[in-house]
């Protein structure tokens, strides 16, 4: 087997036998030896390619726990709203979007933000129709929560004044009862039924250039959230092919009917790609009002949010995975919805007999004091997203109030009550690009350095922490602690090299800094 001989300034192992060296060498796709370039040129022996990183910083594969590959595929490759300043932006991007912006006849595009616009408010059909009177437009919003859409497509999806909300979905109407054409949650549903499924062709172009941004930001590996069969599948051809560049840890998505082909085939193990776990949603998001709350929203009265499945279902389907190995993963944004699935994971893991498939909160976003400490004392994996409090700090007091957020965002208090961190970032509703997350991880203020101190500054993780929950945290919520997060001989050879040192340097340098390098299991999937 090829073996190569790394040299940058410093490479952080997080090993505590050897926590920096200067050297590490490569044989296959595992880490021969690590330590000073004498020691480690010893044990390649003769002949070793050398590769000189100058005056990066390598650091183990950098894994994002919460993400979603197909979505960011799509976001790639269709419209593009994010950072639209306003409506009439968001509609005239729409009248310049590519090609690969349709599937079938309909014009598809993602992250619209209201609360990015002056008047905060949700937009309306109106100004799709205007625009766009007989072509369907269905537009989802920056936190996969809510679609945007025309006339068009609320008449193909069969939606009109007498359409009923579904359960755990709102259809957001005007004084008069008509559709405005935003929908919620499940009731999202109903226009996606009506939209034409992506070629192979449309599929395989999304899935590649998602993993190829994701090598070039610097991830090594993909927890994806929610992995539709179709994209699982071909996944699963590619790794048996060798095609495969990054580690992608599938979770099924188990909130559709999908889910009951997933348990007919059990978990699946490969060199690059697994599923052990499976997606459940408790609620919906903060930014669409979907965050399923113990008491009404501040900004708006009566709202409480959206349960997606009632207790009931949640509860028997994370039973009904837990039986078959599988690790219960469970998206929950509002206070009461982190309460609910604390209830059914430790309910149903007692019953079971799972506690050893440490199970999952993902994002774990609001919380109530006293679940916080629960889910600490039960050594859940609390899988949040640090990009998320820095991308929602603008808004969220608006939405809770005061008082709520002392539970909200709190990865320290969630460290602390003993829980297990892994992070990552929502991608496509955040940005990829980890060097963001280990930032606001540690300043909790956004690239401007804004809010002076950090909001919330007691919520911050150190540099080291940081780093760790997005290597050391991800590996052990995949089962996977003996093989990959540190850098030492046996491990798998994933590394990341840098511009800049992420621990011992200023948090201020992540902001301009790039990505070297990136290495899995012992090939270069990305060079600058």
């Amino acid at each position: 087997m090829k073996t190569t001989l790394y040299v940058a300034k410093r490479i952080r192992t997080l090993d505590a036998a050897r926590p920096v060296a200067q050297a590490l060498a490569v044989r296959g796709d595992t880490v021969l030896a690590v330590g000073s370039r004498e020691e480690v040129r010893a044990v390649a022996g003769p002949g070793v390619r050398e590769v000189d990183l100058g005056a990066a910083t390598v650091v183990p594969g950098l894994v994002d726990a919460h993400a979603h590959i197909s979505g960011l595929g799509r976001t790639l490759t269709t419209a593009r709203l994010e950072g639209a300043a306003s409506l009439e932006e968001a509609v005239h991007r729409l009248a310049e979007a590519p090609r690969t912006s349709f599937q079938g006849d309909w014009l598809l595009g993602k992250g619209w933000d209201q609360n990015a616009w002056p008047t905060r408010a949700f937009p309306g059909r109106k100004e799709l129709d205007a625009r766009f009177p007989t072509t369907p437009v269905c537009l989802m919003r920056v936190d996969h929560h809510a679609y945007w859409v025309n006339g068009e497509a609320l008449r193909r999806a069969g939606i009109g004044r007498d359409t009923p909300d579904p359960a755990g979905g709102r259809i957001v109407r005007d004084a008069a009862g008509e559709a405005t054409g935003v929908l919620i949650d499940n009731a999202m549903d109903l226009v996606t039924a009506a939209v034409p499924e992506p070629t192979q062709a449309q599929l395989e172009a999304r899935l590649r250039a998602a993993l190829e941004r994701c090598a070039q930001v610097g991830l090594t590996g993909v927890h994806d959230a929610g992995m539709e069969l179709a994209a699982f599948r071909k996944l699963r051809e590619w790794e048996e092919a060798g095609h495969l560049p990054l580690r992608v840890y599938a979770m099924a998505a188990g909130q559709g009917e999908e889910r009951h082909a997933y348990l007919e085939q059990g978990p699946y193990e490969g060199r690059m790609l697994g599923m052990k776990s499976v997606k459940l949603l408790a609620d919906g998001a903060l930014g669409s009002r979907g965050a399923a709350l113990h008491e009404p929203y501040s900004d708006e009265a009566g709202q409480y949010g959206l349960l997606l499945l009632s207790p009931e279902e949640l509860e028997a389907r994370a039973r009904a995975f837990m039986r078959r190995g599988f690790q219960v993963c469970i998206h929950a944004i509002g206070d009461r919805a982190n309460t609910l699935v604390l209830d059914v994971l430790l309910q149903c893991a007692e019953e079971t007999g799972t506690r050893h498939l440490r199970h999952r909160v993902e994002h774990a976003q609001i919380l109530r004091k006293e679940d916080i400490r629960r889910l600490g004392a039960a050594g859940l994996v609390a899988s949040v997203q640090p990009t998320h409090a820095t991308s929602d700090m603008g808004w969220a007091e608006a939405r809770l109030g005061r008082e709520r957020l002392e539970g909200a965002y709190a990865w320290r208090s969630l460290k602390e009550a003993g829980a297990q961190l892994a992070l990552g970032s929502d991608f496509p509703i955040e940005n990829p690009d980890v060097l963001a997350g280990l930032y606001a991880a540690r300043t909790r203020q956004d690239a401007a350095g804004r809010p002076e101190g950090g909001w919330m500054p007691h919520e911050r993780l150190t540099a080291e922490e940081a780093l760790e929950g997005f290597t050391v945290g991800p590996a052990w919520a995949s089962f996977k602690e003996d093989r990959r997060g540190r850098l030492a001989p046996g491990m798998d050879a994933d590394f990341v090299a840098l511009s800049v040192d992420p621990v011992e340097g200023p948090a201020a340098e992540l902001v301009d800094a790039r990505v070297v390098a990136t290495v899995v299991a012992g090939a270069e999937v990305f060079r600058s």
